[in-house]
């Protein structure tokens, strides 16, 4: 995976068209066909931008991606998708070129494409199991779901042909959605679709919980987000902004004085892990958590439109492997400092990130140190970061996460010179919920337990998303989502 201009993209695209006929293709010989690139803007341009990289697939594109997919009768790339979706159909829709029967598929099981298209690790979800891609003897031939999905969802939101679900007749029931991420807006929706009132709780100024907070614009722009928020609120779910549920009104209150006749809680995991070695309360050192939320959803970044401060210093260390490490380090870039180390106490092999952030962000001129890993955080003297002491590390047997796991090297210390650090080490979950409604059971990590419907240790309490997973995937909160919906609805229907 290397980067191709856009235009040298499209070119190929149009001839590769030109060349293949379809009608006449054997499964052998559509395998044959190349995966299409996605097209995305040069790296030393978006490396100075907050403009998305990623630009989206040319008609062409779609049109020969979609062709890839072999249409297998067992489907087993939805076994993979957390909430679902009718992969086949809806490729099968875009190969004809009917978007709009595309989209509508998707929407059968989510009401957030354009959001999942550019941000679920389909690699590690429905691409994994691709037919194609297993023929291939490898995953990242496999075909390119999400980006088909994307272009669907943009085509349908720039020509203004956003469709909404129907929704049921009123029950006169009431449900209360705690937290607006992605697990919430899809347990609202499907809530909403049977004819609940229903009211989202958000902590927040801004709806979209990890998505506005946590992914960066140059991955996700917020507009989208808007947008995809927009659609669901026409269906008429009622939003309560910059209302902390545990502390403007505890889950009791809500039920018991407030007249819900059920809750579902999708706050995420949003407290930041530490390493707790010494340094870390120096000035300089952040956790990616605060760091991303004032570029993100404070705007930092727009330093002209928005009094949100933000410090890089000139040489910032990103410790972690993840898609927030990604995210982190090249935000750091894109905000002012002038180098940027990614340090991972394992191999690229072994990084958590999707391979195409991971990429991205080399392109972009992010330095990587494997295979190391902070010992302490070296101060001035003053009171702020001067360095890293770090060690070096090899790869030793396999652990629980079947990963190799990291053993350091005895005597191998160095020291890297920063001024500033950030912690993206994975967050957990927030205890407030946990502490103000004693009813709710928590596991060793804070994480709230729930059974196979989605249901908490409270009556008529359900939760799902990263509360309950820890931090996993948008598209894996959906699917919690969903099935607590689906759990909250018969509840409902049955009184």
């Amino acid at each position: 995976m290397t980067y191709i201009p856009a235009e040298k993209l499209e070119q190929e695209a149009k001839e590769l068209l030109d060349k293949l006929d379809f009608d006449k293709m054997k499964p052998r010989e559509r395998m044959q066909i190349p995966m299409q690139e996605m097209p995305s803007q040069e790296p030393a341009v978006r490396a100075k931008n907050i403009e998305e990289v990623a630009l989206g697939y040319y008609e062409e594109q779609v049109k020969i991606e979609a062709e890839r997919c072999l249409q297998c009768k067992n489907a087993p790339c939805i076994k993979g998708c957390p909430v679902g979706i009718n992969i086949p159909g809806f490729l099968k829709a875009a190969a004809e070129g009917d978007y709009q029967k595309s989209v509508d598929i998707i929407k059968e099981s989510s009401m957030l494409p354009a959001i999942c298209g550019r941000v679920c690790p389909q690699e590690t979800q429905c691409m994994e199991l691709c037919t194609v891609g297993k023929g291939l003897k490898d995953k990242d031939k496999s075909v390119a779901i999400g980006r088909v999905e994307r272009f669907v969802a943009d085509w349908e939101r720039e020509t203004g042909k956003m469709s909404l679900p129907e929704i049921a007749p009123a029950t006169g029931k009431k449900v209360g959605i705690v937290g607006s991420g992605p697990a919430g807006l899809t347990a609202a929706a499907d809530i909403r679709k049977a004819g609940h009132e229903v009211v989202l709780f958000e902590a927040f100024h801004k709806l979209g919980g990890v998505m506005v907070y946590g992914i960066p614009e140059f991955r996700l722009p917020k507009a989208i987000l808007d947008k995809e928020v927009e659609n669901l609120l026409s269906m008429g779910v009622k939003i309560e902004k910059n209302f902390l549920v545990g502390r403007t009104r505890k889950l009791s209150d809500l039920l018991e004085k407030d007249g819900y006749d059920a809750l579902f809680i999708g706050t995420g995991a949003g407290l930041p892990n530490f390493m707790n070695i010494e340094g870390e309360n120096l000035v300089g050192v952040f956790s990616a958590n605060e760091f991303l939320t004032r570029a993100n959803l404070m705007k930092a970044y727009t330093p002209d439109k928005a009094d949100t401060p933000i410090y890089t210093g000139k040489k910032t260390a990103v410790i972690g492997g993840g898609n927030v490490a990604m995210d982190a380090a090249r935000m750091a870039l894109r905000v002012g400092a002038e180098e940027v180390y990614v340090i991972y106490r394992r191999t690229e092999k072994e990084m958590p990130a999707r391979r195409e952030e991971v990429v991205h962000a080399q392109e972009e001129g992010i330095h990587f140190n494997f295979l190391t890993n902070p010992k302490r955080v070296i101060s001035d003297g003053k009171g702020h970061v001067a360095g890293i002491e770090c060690l070096r590390y090899e790869l030793g047997e396999p652990d629980d996460s079947g990963r190799r796991r990291p053993v350091a090297i005895e005597g191998s210390e160095f020291v890297l010179e920063m001024d500033s650090v950030i912690m993206a080490l994975g967050n957990s979950s927030n205890p407030l919920i946990s502490q103000t409604a004693k009813e709710i059971s928590v596991n060793k990590w804070g994480n709230i337990t729930v059974d196979e419907d989605g249901k908490t240790s409270m009556d008529r309490v359900y939760a799902g998303g990263d509360i309950v997973l820890g931090a996993a995937t948008v598209i894996l909160a959906m699917g919690e989502g969903r099935r607590a919906a689906e759990s909250i609805n018969k509840l409902l229907a049955s009184e």
